[in-house]
């Protein structure tokens, strides 16, 4: 894509949820063909957004990462998005209904960094993104469907408006975590009292620093690293849930709390 092309593509998107308004679909001339090219579209969508008041970038969103969103979505690789320091909560939150367009919640594990990840140790696995981890948290992500018929999108498009994120909850940081199981954590998700769903840590990539490696791999191909201060939420093990007005999400997992969400 042409720098004008990506900067017309992001000024419409980030118009778009600025204005909390449905779109249809990027024109053919500004649409992202490919993974690339959206994340170039990304980085100038967040800029203007910061720009217009959405504050500063504190952490990373990754979608698509568990069996279950693959088949949802059908999508089948992962995708990032960025998170603006105003849109991060904690622990309980109530947030008015209206003001998103369609939104939409997934339960998660997220960690926060005390180190940087930089690009000189790229390509990164599981076991050497540990020692840069300061603390794991349960995480639920609020995503908003900011189109007129998401399930018809195409991947790059949402891979450049953030991979849908609107939001994100965390619990409590848990820092003495080295021997807590990732992979076999159970979360249980609850819908105003009733079971919504489960499911365990190794859903996300076989285990879950397996997505924040591949994250680290895939900035280092854009010249940009993880740093230290950063959060990322690293995958849904139940697929999205559209919230209706009202409604109240419970997400637990042993050994790291509980956290909820209303949507008033």
């Amino acid at each position: 894509m042409t720098p004008d092309a990506i900067n017309r593509a992001a000024t419409i998107i980030a118009e778009n949820r600025l204005n909390g308004s449905k779109l249809d679909s990027l024109d053919p001339e500004v649409r992202p063909t490919d993974l690339n090219d959206a994340y170039s579209v990304q980085e100038r969508h967040n800029e203007i957004l910061s720009e217009r008041g959405m504050g500063k970038l504190v952490g990373y969103k990754i979608g698509c990462t568990t069996p279950v969103m693959q088949e949802y979505m059908n999508i089948h690789e992962p995708s990032f998005g960025e998170v603006f320091e105003p849109m991060v909560f904690h622990n309980h939150i109530e947030l008015p209904h209206a003001a998103f367009a369609n939104p939409g919640v997934e339960a998660e594990i997220a960690v926060s960094l005390s180190n940087d990840l930089p690009i000189s140790s790229v390509p990164y696995t599981r076991e050497s993104v540990r020692d840069a981890i300061g603390a794991v948290m349960i995480s639920i992500e609020l995503v908003d469907a900011r189109y007129k018929d998401y399930r018809e999108l195409d991947t790059p498009t949402m891979a450049a408006d953030n991979f849908f994120n609107a939001a994100v909850l965390l619990g409590d940081p848990v820092t003495d975590w080295q021997d807590f199981d990732l992979a076999g954590a159970a979360a249980t998700v609850q819908l105003n009292g009733s079971e919504l769903g489960r499911g365990e840590g190794a859903l996300i990539m076989g285990h879950p620093l397996e997505a924040l490696a591949w994250l680290a791999n895939r900035l280092g191909e854009r010249d940009r690293h993880l740093k230290a201060g950063e959060f990322v939420t690293l995958g849904s093990v139940i697929p999205t849930h559209w919230v209706e007005q009202g409604d109240r999400i419970d997400h637990e997992i042993s050994g790291l709390g509980s956290i909820s969400i209303t949507m008033a």
